[in-house]
């Protein structure tokens, strides 16, 4: 907030957040995070061929696609750039983008609450929330030898 009391708009600049290799098909950017909230902004950028395992979201995600293609494998629509996508809570799937992708697919997504990440069974093999995406991006870009990324880091 600024002296009168109104809450001031927050800027992170691109180069604020350093993309770095997540080491799981992926190169990752986080944005923000409110781990009071549970959320988690994040830009991700998919390589031709990966599958993310499949997972359940506790919370709505929002994702905007900037540029290539993915689908989940259980629905028919492709996500190609300027599609923007909805998931409601509880929602269960499997991102996978195209081998034949020619470039980089790069994802904004806003996630409440976590990831649930399934086996092949359907049993909870792990969890990803807004504190573990923040620590894991931090150490990241750490072991890559960045300067701290500039996160905003609200609530």
């Amino acid at each position: 907030m600024d002296l009168s009391g109104i809450p001031v708009a927050q800027h992170v600049d691109d180069e604020d957040c350093p993309w770095v290799d997540s080491y799981m098909g992926f190169d990752l950017k986080v944005v923000q995070i409110d781990v009071a909230q549970g959320l988690w902004v994040v830009r991700n950028r998919f390589r031709p061929g990966v599958v993310i395992q499949t997972h359940q979201h506790t919370g709505p995600v929002y994702a905007f696609t900037l540029s290539g293609s993915w689908k989940y494998a259980e629905y028919p629509e492709v996500n190609r750039a300027g599609s923007f996508l909805f998931e409601p809570g509880g929602s269960t799937h499997t991102l996978v983008v195209p081998e034949d992708n020619t470039e980089d697919t790069d994802v904004w997504f806003a996630v409440w609450g976590a990831n649930l990440n399934l086996d092949a069974d359907g049993n909870i093999e792990s969890i990803y929330d807004a504190r573990i995406i923040l620590d894991g991006y931090l150490a990241l870009c750490e072991a890559a030898g960045l300067p701290a990324p500039k996160v905003l880091v609200t609530g």
